[in-house]
């Protein structure tokens, strides 16, 4: 792949940046993506956003339609940010990536060993394909 005549990065970190994915994902959280990679209903991808393409959203693929295209949705059921429920199907073109690890960064304030603890036995989690979240998704 390539993107500008240069080659494309396969794997990048990103940061999110909003609660649509909440709880799988925090507001700051970063993520290591991987491009290319094969799409499967439940994985979290990074997508172009079919309306504005300059921006990177951030959702659950739930299911695949005819076509090749992608039903996707944010986890947070409370939050309107834009999904497919919104803008539709998403062309499987504008699926750029899928999300390989969710880290969360550490806060300046923690000092002590226990909340170093607590930090790092959360603070790494990988993200795989998870079927549940996208029958669920799918049935709201």
């Amino acid at each position: 792949m390539t993107e500008n005549g240069r080659p494309r990065k396969r794997f990048e970190v990103l940061e999110v940046a909003g609660p649509s994915m909440v709880p799988t994902l925090l507001h700051g959280d970063r993520l290591l993506v991987r491009y290319g990679a094969a799409v499967r209903p439940g994985d979290v991808v990074v997508l172009r956003h079919p309306f504005q393409q300059d921006l990177l959203v951030v959702k659950r693929a739930v299911e695949r339609r005819p076509g090749g295209s992608w039903w996707v949705l944010g986890d947070n059921p409370y939050n309107e940010t834009g999904d497919s429920t919104v803008f539709g199907p998403v062309p499987g073109e504008l699926v750029l990536a899928t999300a390989v690890l969710r880290f969360r960064p550490r806060e300046d304030g923690q000092r002590s060993l226990r909340a170093r603890l607590s930090w790092a036995a959360s603070a790494l989690r990988p993200l795989w394909a998870d079927a549940s979240a996208s029958s669920r998704l799918r049935a709201r």
